[in-house]
């Protein structure tokens, strides 16, 4: 894409508006489906593993930009140092964004809005997009484009769905707060894409 930034600003112009007006006309019926099928069928063990996801979420983010850093400066590698800093920058982005798009927006949490439903935690600020999901998934989708093999894609990817999974499972986010995150996240990797090697 030429200009890369149109995409963001078409994303926040047309996502931003939905969630609220979901969340006030009482039209996120299939979003609480999900979520209260999530939480009828928790277990302690899952509960535990998801929160554990969730938790290392922030630690990956930056552990995976750090080990590349230094493996480049061990290895003399400058591309590798400069896969490390797009990710870094890719993931930096989308989570200013998400900060910006959340205040913009103001989506309530879920269980904020629908008062009879449990989360397993209460977390502050607002809901829309998912600020676990978006740099996740920013991080899985830049180190896939920085080094393209499946054995990278393929648990980069994983770990991203996972993470997402658990923002929906502990009840914390709605599936379209999801769906919002992996969109920035990905977008911020192409916006970001100037800094590839």
């Amino acid at each position: 894409m030429k200009h890369p930034y149109v995409l963001l600003c078409l994303t926040v112009f047309f996502a931003a508006p939905v969630p609220t007006l979901r969340a006030q006309s009482g039209g996120d019926q299939a979003d609480m489906r999900v979520l209260e099928y999530l939480a009828a069928h928790r277990t302690d063990g899952q509960t535990a593993f998801w929160r554990t996801v969730s938790n290392a979420n922030n630690y990956v983010d930056v552990a995976i930009p750090v080990g590349l850093l230094t493996a480049g400066i061990i290895r003399d590698d400058e591309s590798m140092r400069q896969n490390a800093l797009y990710i870094a920058s890719s993931t930096a982005f989308a989570a200013l964004s998400n900060y910006v798009i959340k205040k913009l927006v103001k989506r309530p949490r879920p269980f904020v809005t629908h008062v009879h439903f449990t989360p397993v935690y209460r977390p502050g600020e607002y809901s829309f997009p998912s600020g676990h999901t978006s740099s996740s998934f920013s991080t899985a989708i830049a180190v896939s484009r920085a080094y393209p093999r499946w054995y990278v894609i393929a648990p980069s990817l994983l770990w991203a769905g996972a993470t997402a999974y658990s923002r929906m499972y502990l009840g914390v986010h709605y599936p379209s707060d999801v769906a919002g995150g992996i969109l920035l996240g990905g977008s911020a990797t192409f916006i970001m894409g100037f800094i590839r090697p």
